[in-house]
Parts: structure tokens; C-alpha cells; sequence
């Protein structure tokens, strides 16, 4: 017989009974954050084979998981924007009345847990009390959604505490069913406040709390309240004298967001008193302040970061995080229960245990000759934002920090420049809205593929993306002073496909030309793109960057440029009379200044 649970907050508690009732677990178990319950249930997922304790010496507190071979990414295909009319969902994304959407899940969701265990998990997305942070309740059959549910949010009694007895909250309701992909759905419903995942035991679709509720569903809710849930990362830059200062960048999924919010500056910049601290790699909730800036929490105190080419060359310090207190997932376990992947730290090991649970040895191959990988391509790790070597005392604070430059990044093999700076708000908002990318392993798709995604928000704006850029030209307007926007590219290459930017650390000097932009210290030639660095503003010391490398480096093609505007053109169409007539104006702005 399924159990009840009672609490002071009648409302969460009938809806938590509602569920229990459908779902009809054997036990229904609150999280309460104490290291004692979270000590038994690492036991238990051990026990049961949920999770794969590690080398204690070598790894302490750090465990493996597996999820099944079919559900290792995000399954955008099956994520819906539940909401009574289509045209809120708008045109990109996947839409479900309410009606049908409840109905199909609650046939999947009928009777699933029996036999299981119901975690009740209340978590604070943002510092438990701040004005800035938002309360859900997640549901979940999964001991390994609790565990990293305890690493990326702050979760349990004093968040029921903050609730009190009629807080609001967003309801989150996870099961992993028979995680078989004909039923499996990740279902948002902004007009109720609430989100159903079912059927998947990736991270990506069932940690509720991160794009579910971070994004899709705080985007709606940031429209409404007027503020910003964006996909971006916050990092401060800490000058000679000690001065600090902050910028948020958007980068699409794996395209080195995790990388630039942990950087490590090279010598040569370090030896000039610079540092960077890291605020959080991947989402941020922003306000226009009574001073009229803007300032930014991350909502998250953890990281869900991919592994497969990270390295104490690439991220020395998510290395540093990562060696204790972790949840790897998806990486091969080698023979003294240590873990590997792809272009991780050192050579492949001879042999091991792969993400499928094979035995594997290093060098073999598929029958169609491919090699066969030890660690998917998409495996990741949870780890405590507290362990980062650069992480930032600021975290924590209730008001958030103040941004001084917001930078929007992808992958543009020839087009776009090393760093450009917008004219204004409105047109940086229109660099925002054609950020394009390759396709990465953390969506389902083809491999290097380009699409379009704007303010790298595509996968996760929770209504019509015409609105939310309508939501970012209105908030621009509030703002006495508005951040500066930028766009960069790491990614360019010459005629014979090298990378003419060392990135990685050296991307430091690029945000410290940004800085001095919006501390008026530097000029820039101006361009149809926006301004570019004079050659000689970016400290290049200790990197081989000569005057031809930097031309080729901020070329512009104007015929390139001009079929870009083009598909530029296509993309906007989607969005009819709804696109905001802003848009439209920079992009003929742009396709004017081409011609001249």
C-alpha cells in the first residue's frame, strides 16, 4: 500500500500525495540534507548496483554511474512546452496542449514506483532566502538523482523551512519507468508551474532542477517578473589593486563554457597580478538593481560538466575539482576502480570496464573498424562548486555580483572574428539572436552539424523566442547603464584548418581587452560586424600572434557575410510578425554596411 507523508505546507503536501497515488510507490522518503541520510543512500545505490563506489583512497567519496545505452544526452525530440495556446511555445519549440501532455504521462507514470522507493527532494534554486532564488520539489524513484540533486542545488529541511506553510514552489515530478525511449518525455508546463520527466535517467532530462526549472521554466517566469534565466556562465576578472569585475557568457552545450568559467591564465598574465574566479559555468538569473545595473546569481552550487577533452591542459582546474566528492557518469572504470576518458588526463589504460559495463582493452575495434570508445561522448561529472580552486567567495551572496560585460560565443570555422563589441544593447541583442554553433555530443544529431542557436537558449526558452527577445530589447531600455555585449569565436581557422587562436588560458587576454572596453581604456576600429582590437591592445606577450595572423584572425568576407544574412534572413521568417521589429532593423542595418 502506498504511504502518505504529512507536512505543515497542505498544498505540497496534497500534491505530494497525488503523485504517490498515481505513481504508488512502496516508500515515500524526505530528503532532509543531512550527511547521515545522504551517507545510507550511497550505501544503498551501492548495494543495488545503482552506483559503483570508487577508489576511496585515490577518489574519495566519488562514485560511478551508469545510465542505459539509449539515454545519454538530452532527448530534445521528446521535450515539450506544455501551454494552452501553440503560439506561446512559439515556433521552436516542441509544443503539447496541457490536456494531451498530462494524459500520456500519467498512462507511463500509472503505478511505476511500485516496488521503489519516492524521494521527496526540496531544493532552492539560488542561495536558500535570496530574492533572487526560486523553490521546486522535486519527486524521483532515483537514488542517483537525490545525490546529485544534494551536489547542484541547496536541498532539503531549510528549504521546506524558507517554504513556511503557503510558499510557493514549482512542482517536479521524475521517474525512471522503464527508461525506454518510445515512452519517454520531459514535459514543462509554465502556465502550472510545473515539470514531468519520465521514462530517462540521463542528467540532462531528470536533475529538474537545472534546464527544466533554471531555464524553460524560469525563462517564462523571468518574462513575467521582469528578469533575465539565461544559459550563461558568470566569472570574475580580479585586476592589479584588487578590483573585480564581472562577465556573463552564453556558449552553447560543450563548446567550452565549463573551460572559460574555470580559466587559468597563463604565466605571463599571472605575473601581472590578474586572477579569475569562477561564479558558475552555466546558468545565470539576472536583475535590473535600483542603480540601474544589472546583477546575476548562479542558481546552481554545483557542476554538471562533460568530461571527454578535459584535461589539466584544457582545465586544470576541473581536474582539481573533480578528485573528490564527485558522480561520474558514463566513463570507463579501470582495474584499481579509478575512471578514464576520452583525452583525459594521460595515455588509455590497456584495459578496463567501458560506460556499457564490457570489458574493454585500448586499441580495439567495431566490425566496421571504428575504435571502440571507453567513456562516451558524452559522460560527465557532478562536483561541488566549493571544490574549484577558483571558485568565488561571491557565490554565495544573496545579492549576486554586478555584470559589467555580457559575451555571447560559438563555433565559426571562417566567418566570425576572434572578438567583436556590439554598438549598442539593441544590436547586441541582435549578435545574440544569430549565434550559431556546430552541433555537439550532449544533443541528439548529427556530429559538427550547424545550427542556429540563439543566445544559446534554443534547447531551453520555456515560450516564443520572438517574446523572449521582445523580454531582452524591454530589459535593455530599464537599464542606466546596461552591460556592454560582445561576441567572440575561438574557433577560427586558416586555409589549411589550423586554429589561429591558442585558446584555452590565452582567452584571458581577450576578456581583459573587454574589461578595458568598458572601462573606456582602449579604442577599436569600428566594422560592419561591430568594433574590433587595434592590433597591439591585446596582450600577446608569450604567444606567437604577428600581423598577419591577426588580419586573418579579424577578416571580414563580405560575400560569406552576405549568404549568412541569408540564412539569417530564413531563420527570422520562422518567427512571422512576432519577431520584434529591432531584429529586423540591425539586420538591414548589417546587410547595408556590407555593401558599403
Amino acid at each position: 500500500m502506498t504511504q502518505r507523508i504529512a507536512l505543515k505546507h497542505k498544498k505540497l503536501e496534497s500534491w505530494i500525495n497525488k503523485m504517490a497515488r498515481m505513481c504508488a510507490p512502496d516508500h515515500i522518503v524526505l530528503i532532509n540534507g543531512s550527511q547521515k541520510q545522504k551517507t545510507s543512500l550511497e550505501k544503498e545505490a551501492s548495494r543495488t548496483g545503482e552506483l559503483i563506489r570508487l577508489n576511496q583512497k585515490k577518489m574519495p567519496g566519488c562514485f560511478l554511474h551508469r545510465t542505459a545505452p539509449n539515454d545519454v544526452a538530452r532527448t530534445e525530440g521528446l521535450t515539450f512546452i506544455c501551454t494552452k495556446k501553440k503560439r506561446t511555445a512559439g515556433p521552436i519549440n516542441n509544443w503539447m496542449s496541457p490536456r494531451a501532455a498530462y494524459k500520456k504521462a500519467e498512462s507511463i507514470f500509472k503505478d511505476s514506483m511500485k516496488g521503489r522507493t519516492m524521494y521527496v527532494i526540496p531544493f532552492s534554486m539560488g542561495p536558500t532566502g535570496s530574492p533572487f532564488s526560486k523553490i521546486g520539489i522535486e519527486l524521483t524513484d532515483s537514488i542517483y538523482v537525490v545525490l546529485n540533486m544534494l551536489i547542484m542545488t541547496r536541498a532539503g529541511e531549510k528549504v521546506l523551512k524558507q517554504l513556511g506553510t503557503r510558499g510557493e514552489f514549482t512542482k517536479c515530478l521524475h521517474g525512471k519507468a522503464e527508461r525506454d525511449l518510445a515512452k519517454r518525455l520531459i514535459l514543462h508546463f509554465p502556465e502550472d508551474n510545473t515539470i514531468w520527466s519520465v521514462g530517462s535517467g540521463y542528467g540532462g532530462n531528470v536533475l529538474l532542477g537545472k534546464k527544466c526549472l533554471a531555464l524553460r521554466i524560469a525563462s517564462y517566469m523571468a518574462a513575467k517578473e521582469k528578469w533575465l534565466a539565461e544559459h550563461m556562465l558568470i566569472l570574475g576578472i580580479e585586476r592589479p589593486g584588487g578590483q573585480i569585475q564581472y562577465l556573463a557568457g552564453a556558449f552553447p552545450s560543450a563548446c567550452g563554457k565549463t573551460n572559460l568559467a574555470m580559466i587559468v591564465p597563463p604565466k605571463s598574465i599571472l605575473k601581472k597580478g590578474v586572477k579569475v574566479w569562477t561564479v558558475g559555468d552555466d546558468i545565470a538569473w539576472m536583475r535590473v538593481d535600483s542603480d540601474g545595473s544589472l546583477w546575476a546569481i548562479n542558481p546552481e552550487k554545483g557542476f554538471f560538466g562533460v568530461l571527454p577533452g578535459t584535461n589539466s591542459k584544457t582545465n586544470p582546474n576541473a581536474m582539481a575539482t573533480i578528485k573528490k566528492n564527485t558522480i561520474y557518469t558514463n566513463v570507463l572504470l579501470k582495474p584499481d576502480k579509478t575512471v578514464w576518458w576520452e583525452d583525459g588526463e594521460g595515455k588509455p589504460p590497456k584495459n578496463g570496464i567501458d560506460w556499457l559495463g564490457r570489458k574493454w582493452k585500448s586499441g580495439i575495434r567495431d566490425e566496421d573498424g571504428l575504435p571502440v570508445k571507453g567513456a562516451n561522448t558524452n559522460s560527465r561529472f557532478t562536483a561541488p562548486i566549493s571544490q574549484c580552486p577558483s571558485a568565488s567567495f561571491r557565490s554565495e551572496h544573496h545579492h549576486g555580483v554586478p555584470i559589467s560585460a555580457i559575451v555571447f560565443g560559438g563555433r565559426r570555422a571562417r566567418l566570425a572574428p576572434l572578438v567583436s563589441e556590439s554598438f549598442s544593447w539593441q544590436h547586441g541583442v541582435y549578435l545574440g539572436a544569430t549565434l550559431v554553433s556546430e552541433r555537439t555530443a550532449a544533443q541528439y544529431g548529427k556530429l559538427g552539424e550547424v545550427r542556429r542557436d540563439p543566445m544559446a537558449m534554443l534547447p531551453f526558452c520555456g515560450y516564443n523566442m520572438a517574446d523572449y527577445f521582445t523580454h531582452w530589447l524591454k530589459t535593455g531600455k530599464r537599464m542606466a547603464r546596461p552591460p556592454r555585449i560582445f561576441y567572440v569565436n575561438w574557433f577560427r581557422k586558416d586555409s589549411r584548418g589550423n586554429f589561429l587562436w591558442p585558446g584555452f588560458g590565452d582567452n584571458v587576454r581577450i576578456l581583459e581587452w573587454i574589461l578595458d572596453r568598458c572601462n573606456g581604456k582602449v579604442g577599436a576600429v569600428k566594422t560592419p560586424l561591430g568594433y574590433i582590437p587595434k592590433y597591439g591592445d591585446i596582450d600577446t606577450d608569450g604567444i606567437k600572434i604577428g600581423e598577419r595572423k591577426w588580419k586573418e584572425l579579424f577578416s571580414i568576407d563580405k560575400k560569406e557575410w552576405a549568404l549568412e544574412v541569408g540564412e539569417q534572413k530564413k531563420f527570422f521568417a520562422k518567427f512571422g510578425r512576432r519577431l520584434p521589429k529591432e531584429i529586423l532593423k540591425e539586420l538591414r542595418a548589417f546587410e547595408e554596411r556590407l555593401k558599403s
